[in-house]
């Protein structure tokens, strides 16, 4: 029996080696194919929840069990946007729930997670429609648990962030790459300084033209208060944690307070854009696709970095182990779910979102701040805390 399952594996190994791309889709045997079907299928979502937002209005009016929406005429738009986003939380949890803790490619589920997609595309399709099925009040209801979901999804986008950001520091400053990586880590980090001290001097510029703009100043000034707070703690004797990490995340914060202020909705003076903010221009519309890809990519990029949370990482995995988490994956896709519906009706599903619009409104503009604060917080407790263990180490010894 161990010599038949040995052999099994080995070709399970060979077909995932060997095969074209389409052979290893069609027989299951590349997750990594897998993952790009399940970002496709996310992708859709988000346009289906577009579509609900944008233009369901005229055709979700003859359902009955809509017409009791409780915020007005344009909460039909945001509701369709949650019942899309309840049906595709529903697919990836059902996901997750049958591919959790998978860890051999030779596993049924492995088979399950990397093919079967008759039987999913059916799956996902039913999950998408059951929601409209559903009374007003559950949606509601989910609409409410999704603001904590999305922040969820943020929380772990960011720790990914910072993980990858620690991580290509000590790739760089290692002892195998330290001397050839000297001069590369000075220019990256330079380069990535200027754009940060450049994107603030054009935030200043653009979103606060006057001394009237208080809110605007306060967010780019504690942003280039924060990007200065970050550096020095990262050079500190103690820390020494080097200059790329901080000018790494410098431009993490400030492309968020930029967001921020991007998010705020139109009519204010401090905005450049609220004078064409009642037509749609073709650079909305290619903003708007931007951010619907940029909530794929992002998602697809967190999923698969399952390493990053845990605890014991083995340096040396065998030939026959998954190439990432597939129950963290699916997890990370139903959170994506929760944070595509919350920017496609900006954090309240009451608010008014114009067409070809994404994550914008006052709520937006907190969320991205707060995130953004959360951020410094979290990338200085990872630099401060060894420090602080260790000395609490040396005085109990």
């Amino acid at each position: 029996m161990e010599t038949g399952a040995n052999r099994s594996n080995n070709e399970n190994c060979n077909i995932y080696k060997d095969s074209s791309w389409f052979s290893q889709f069609r027989n299951a045997s590349n997750p990594w194919m897998a993952r790009y079907v399940y970002a496709l299928l996310f992708l859709v979502a988000n346009l289906l929840a577009w579509a609900a937002r944008d233009f369901g209005h005229g055709a979700l009016i003859e359902m009955k069990r809509l017409k009791g929406c409780d915020g007005g005429k344009d909460c039909l738009g945001a509701e369709g946007v949650l019942r899309v986003s309840l049906g595709c939380f529903i697919f990836y949890i059902m996901m997750f729930s049958s591919a959790a803790g998978t860890s051999k490619l030779n596993e049924a589920r492995d088979k399950w997670h990397s093919g079967w997609w008759s039987i999913k595309i059916v799956l996902w399709v039913v999950m998408t429609i059951i929601p409209f099925l559903l009374p007003s009040k559950v949606i509601q209801l989910y609409g409410e648990i999704a603001h904590f979901g999305a922040g969820v999804f943020l929380l772990i986008q960011l720790i990914s962030i910072i993980s990858f950001v620690t991580w290509l520091n000590d790739c760089c400053v290692s002892e195998k790459n330290a001397e050839r990586c000297q001069i590369h880590v000075m220019l990256f980090a330079t380069t990535a300084y200027v754009i940060c001290l450049v994107g603030i001097i054009l935030m200043f510029i653009w979103y606060s033209p006057q001394p009237s703009c208080l809110l605007n100043i306060f967010f780019i000034t504690w942003t280039l208060v924060l990007l200065q707070l970050m550096t020095s703690v990262s050079l500190h004797p103690k820390v020494n944690a080097g200059i790329l990490t901080p000018g790494l995340m410098g431009l993490y914060v400030v492309f968020l307070c930029w967001c921020a202020i991007r998010s705020e909705p139109p009519g204010d003076s401090c905005i450049r854009k609220s004078d064409s903010a009642t037509k749609t221009d073709w650079l909305s519309i290619i903003s708007f696709i931007v951010g619907i890809l940029a909530i794929v990519i992002a998602t697809f990029s967190t999923g698969i970095d399952s390493k990053c949370f845990q605890f014991r990482k083995d340096d040396t995995p065998a030939e026959d182990d998954v190439p990432y988490g597939y129950g963290f994956f699916h997890f990370v896709f139903a959170t994506g779910a929760m944070y595509f519906a919350m920017l496609l009706i900006g954090w309240n599903s009451h608010h008014a979102m114009r067409k070809w619009t994404i994550d914008v409104g006052w709520t937006s503009t907190w969320v991205r701040i707060v995130n953004e604060w959360l951020a410094v917080c979290v990338y200085l407790w990872m630099l401060v805390a060894p420090v602080i263990w260790k000395s609490r180490h040396d005085d109990s010894t």
